[in-house]
């Protein structure tokens, strides 16, 4: 089988980030899991300058409750440093106005993405955001059997 390369996590987060519902969640999930993919997303809503803060802990809370990482300084910064990279791409275009999206979150291996996907701006007159982030995540150290 073939090793999934950074796109294709990239894909499926960005699937992740665009499910409609809880329901689709929950179907792409399953999908992912089946491919060796593990996932998480989580909602956001509300004024932009908040979220930033907000997204990255509700991000690493959604990360450590799907085990996506084990609860290491090393994880959790991975987790926290490309869910802020993410918004901080997103901020450009949301910076003082409202938004509301999602906030994915894929791995597999030592590959985690974190996709931000938005509605910015004021009453109905809105933009669309997405941004990617991607860390790598040492696997666990298994010391060398010889």
């Amino acid at each position: 089988m073939k090793e999934l390369e950074t796109l294709d996590i990239s894909r499926a987060a960005i699937r992740m980030a665009i499910t409609r519902d809880r329901a689709q969640e929950a179907e792409v999930k399953e999908q992912l899991r089946g491919e060796g993919i593990r996932a998480a997303a989580i909602d956001l809503g509300g004024e932009f300058d908040v979220l930033v803060k907000t997204g990255i802990e509700r991000a690493l809370v959604a990360a450590k409750r799907e085990g996506l990482i084990r609860e290491t300084h090393t994880d959790e910064g991975a987790v926290a440093g490309a869910a802020r990279e993410a918004l901080s791409q997103v901020a450009q275009k949301a910076f003082g106005l409202s938004a509301g999206g999602k906030v994915a979150i894929a791995r597999k291996n030592e590959h985690l993405i974190v996709v931000a996907f938005f509605a910015v701006g004021l009453i109905h007159l809105n933009e669309v955001a997405l941004a990617l982030s991607h860390r790598a995540i040492p696997m666990p150290f298994q010391p060398n059997q010889s």
